[in-house]
């Protein structure tokens, strides 16, 4: 039997939930020489060099290439010169399905990429007129070397260094290969998804893996390949203070929900699309991400959602700021909610590393949020079972109460109560059901019986739509009750009484596209009945000649 609710998906269908880091994309640099006066300290203060230049950045840039392209040739270790607009994704699971060792570097890509750097131009002085050097900062096209790893602790993994002053680098890893490491040391079974879990022996193992990556468990893992591999700088530099941090370029925190059924995970899917296409609206955005949206935005601020459909699973896409929430469902097994932070002054938050814990919880939270709002939304669609359930007469021993047939005044009358006295926090009574039902009606109070407001009270405590409050007089509106009226109000009101409006002939004297369309279509249908009766009367006519001749 198919699920009919978001809820019963998450709480029946879900066999295994697991939160955790997914790709995060670091910068690793060293923070005294991001800036010109800190390039000038660095030679003038630290290498004792009276004129800092370009010229003194350059051996630099030579011998610590030597020393790459020599550990490479040392270590037998594949040089890759990457194509312009290649993967280079490919190229690492290419080479990694030939890397048998359980640690060491699968190989080294270069690329010539347009990089900050620091150069050298020649300005003069306005005073004496005589020229002399000036450290600015630019962009130039310069070799970068991907250094292509696999870690005993956190599986595959690149390091990737640009080869010219000030050496800045960029390391990328993976919570997911982290977690599945983790299992095999442990000698926990798993099954993987590509870049998930599948099924897991010990879940709450594997939960207590995913919280444990931390922010100094990936500093370890960057001060250890430091010391493997070739460094740019020398023992006296970083004995000095020039040594290099970490911040945080973009985090990606998912929430990975495995489905015993994948016809579940597609019927969830779809109609969390069609359900949730204003969830990129500010008023919504605020909900997710717990966060005040001022009235007064800036103009480039981002606030949409996106289906993305073509070629690709599809998927849901929440943006915000530069954020982005992304839905979709994985291999067809798993639910797989995305919350990628792309600038983390967007949530107040700095860049550096020991920042971690703090972004977590929003990125985790925001998915938490979301799917409980597609819970919500999606919740109120009423299935097949309970509409018909509504729509029939209910009978308890000797008592009958009649249905509520949906497109009977009466009853929206009714259910327009209900979502009214839904919001008292005391129920209400009998007299003023009445009251509602007589201004709905244009009638005096009085002109309804006691007898007509207890059959409806009966009505809709038969139907589950009510409830008495015991030792009182007074009613509440159940949760089932306010769906059902959420559910045909809304869509005998906003839906099939003006789309009726519009596509009935005779009804408007302005066409509506609704009406038009059908007109079409009606004229469509008349012609291939004319014309299936013309064939008819031609074969017919035929038959009649044949036998005419014959006889």
């Amino acid at each position: 039997m198919l699920a009919q609710s978001v809820a019963e998906i998450v709480s029946r269908h879900v066999r295994l939930t697991v939160e955790g880091i997914d790709r995060m994309y670091l910068n690793v640099f060293i923070p005294g020489l991001q800036y010109e006066q800190g390039i000038v300290r660095f030679f003038r203060e630290h290498r004792r060099q009276p004129l800092p230049s370009a010229a003194l950045m350059s051996p630099m840039t030579r011998r610590f290439v030597a020393a790459l392209e020599d550990f490479v040739v040392r270590h037998g270790i594949p040089l890759v010169q990457f194509c312009p607009g290649q993967r280079k994704d490919t190229v690492m699971a290419e080479h990694l399905r030939h890397f048998a060792r359980e640690e060491g570097v699968v190989f080294v890509g270069k690329a010539q990429e347009n990089t900050p750097v620091f150069r050298t131009e020649r300005r003069r002085s306005p005073i004496t007129g005589r020229p002399y050097p000036w450290i600015v900062r630019r962009s130039a096209m310069v070799n970068n070397y991907y250094v292509y790893a696999v870690d005993r602790d956190f599986g595959p993994f690149f390091l990737k260094f640009c080869s010219y002053f000030p050496f800045n680098a960029k390391l990328c890893l993976n919570g997911h290969e982290y977690a599945k490491r983790q299992l095999a040391r442990k000698g926990i079974a798993f099954a993987a998804l590509d870049n998930g879990i599948l099924k897991c022996a010990d879940p709450k193992r594997l939960q207590a893996i995913c919280n444990g990556l931390s922010a100094a468990k990936i500093d370890a893992l960057l001060r250890k390949w430091l010391r493997l591999l070739p460094h740019p700088f020398t023992a006296t530099d970083r004995k000095a203070g020039y040594r290099y941090d970490i911040s945080i370029l973009q985090a990606e925190f998912s929430t990975t929900q495995v489905l015993d059924r994948p016809v579940h995970g597609r019927l969830f899917f779809e109609q969390v699309i069609r359900e949730n296409l204003d969830l990129g609206r500010p008023e919504e955005i605020k909900l997710i991400f717990n966060r005040r949206i001022p009235r007064r935005r800036h103009a480039r601020e981002r606030f949409c959602t996106r289906i993305v459909t073509h070629d690709v699973t599809p998927s849901l896409n929440v943006h915000y700021k530069n954020a982005r929430i992304k839905q979709y469902h994985k291999e067809n097994r798993a639910l797989r909610t995305e919350t990628t932070i792309n600038n983390t002054y967007d949530f107040g938050i700095g860049r550096r590393l020991h920042n971690l814990p703090k972004l977590r919880q929003i990125g985790f939270a925001a998915n938490r949020r979301l799917v409980e709002i597609e819970r919500l939304s999606h919740d109120c669609i009423l299935s097949e079972d309970t509409l018909q359930a509504v729509h029939r007469p209910v009978a308890a021993g000797r008592q009958r109460a009649s249905g509520l047939r949906f497109a009977d005044q009466r009853v929206h009358a009714l259910l327009h109560a209900l979502i009214l006295f839904r919001q008292l926090a005391s129920g209400f009574r009998a007299a003023e059901l009445r009251r509602h039902l007589a201004a709905l009606s244009g009638c005096d109070p009085a002109a309804i019986s006691q007898g007509a407001i207890t059959y409806q009270l009966r009505r809709l405590r038969r139907h589950g739509l009510i409830e008495r409050t015991p030792n009182s007089f007074r009613y509440r509106v159940t949760d089932f009750g306010l769906r059902v009226a959420l559910f045909f109000t809304p869509t005998y009101n906003r839906l099939l009484r003006p789309g009726l409006a519009a596509a009935l002939p005779a009804l408007r004297a302005i066409a509506t596209p609704l009406q038009r369309t059908f007109n079409v279509l009606t004229a469509q249908i008349d012609t291939a009945i004319k014309q299936a009766q013309l064939a008819a009367q031609n074969l017919t006519h035929s038959r009649q000649v044949a036998f005419v001749k014959q006889s």
